[in-house]
């Protein structure tokens, strides 16, 4: 068990490269072009900035007469 002390870096990459390996395996599979030919149209984009913009930061100038 003193080689696993000293060594223990070892099975983590043999653990990564074996993940990576695993990723690369499963994104061969996947098919983009199907993907994008029946791709979902996505919902028009919301931001609730609306509600800010009605409320100025900057001081307003006072017109001299």
């Amino acid at each position: 068990m003193d080689w696993l002390a000293k060594y223990w870096w070892t099975l983590v990459l043999v653990f990564l490269v074996g993940v990576i390996i695993n990723v690369i395996k499963d994104l061969k599979r996947v098919d983009h072009k199907k993907f994008l030919a029946n791709k979902p149209d996505l919902p028009p984009h919301r931001d609730f900035n609306d509600k800010w913009d009605d409320d100025d930061d900057w001081p307003k100038k006072e017109q001299k007469k």
